[in-house]
């Protein structure tokens, strides 16, 4: 089957420095798939890769199998390579509902007249109804985000990805900030997605990566260093080396 995302010899060199040293890496359709590894892995680099933000040095991103590795960041997203920020970019005098409608509006093609089909596409208004129900929103769509629990705030940037209809969703450390209380509600909401959106979770917190991901993908130095189910990479004493400092025996 062809993979929903896909990268082949990715390189990305900043003058003398390789960020990201030719890494070739799969993400299956539906996956629930994890990227982690140490500070300075290039895990954003690699990210910002994918998404345009950064354009490689050389190698290929195929999405669904077609080649986007030239094409502009928002043209991607029209693709359905969707992602969030490690910190959030919502707008803080807007309520969940205004902000949800714009992100629906806008792809369908309202633009800036988000409001009137808001209140007049029963089409529209539905979609809002269920992302907002899918994310826990509907107890605060008509607050201010930015009197929102932080909590909800990430939920509501996570709705908002999701309002684009992403074929591959990339998740920056999604849990960054939030209460402890609340983070696996925000993963197993995750989780729950349909599984024609492929999932790809950046994230540090290794007790989230190991009870969300199927598959993990560990990056040390830019590379591709180890990949494997759950079982395997948890029980890997060279990942455990690498995150902890720990010696492994030859």
């Amino acid at each position: 089957m062809t993979p929903a995302l896909e990268t082949i010899g990715l390189v990305k060199r900043f003058g003398g420095l390789v960020a990201t040293d030719n890494v070739s890496f799969r993400l299956e359709q539906g996956a629930r798939h994890a990227l982690i590894g140490p500070n300075g892995a290039g895990k954003t680099t690699f990210v910002n890769l994918l998404t345009g933000v950064l354009a490689p040095s050389d190698g290929q991103i195929l999405l669904q199998g077609e080649d986007v590795t030239q094409l502009r960041p928002d043209l991607r997203v029209k693709r359905g390579l969707v992602r969030t920020f490690q910190i959030n970019q919502l707008f803080a005098g807007m309520t969940p509902l205004e902000t949800i409608g714009v992100a629906v509006s806008e792809r369908m093609g309202h633009g800036g007249d988000w409001w009137r089909p808001a209140g007049g596409s029963p089409e529209v208004i539905d979609e809002i109804v269920d992302i907002a129900t899918r994310f826990h929103l509907t107890d605060v769509l008509e607050e201010r985000t930015s009197s929102l629990a932080y909590g909800k705030q990430r939920l509501l940037e996570i709705a908002v990805a999701f309002a684009c209809k992403p074929r591959v969703l990339l998740l920056d450390e999604p849990a960054a900030g939030v209460p402890e209380a609340d983070r696996h509600e925000l993963l197993s909401t995750v989780a729950a997605l349909p599984r024609d959106v492929s999932v790809l979770l950046i994230e540090h917190d290794m007790d989230l990566v190991f009870s969300f991901a199927e598959r993990i993908s560990v990056l040390v130095n830019g590379a591709l260093f180890t990949e494997g189910t759950v079982a395997e990479i948890s029980t890997d004493p060279r990942v455990r080396a690498v995150y902890l400092g720990e010696s492994v025996d030859e």
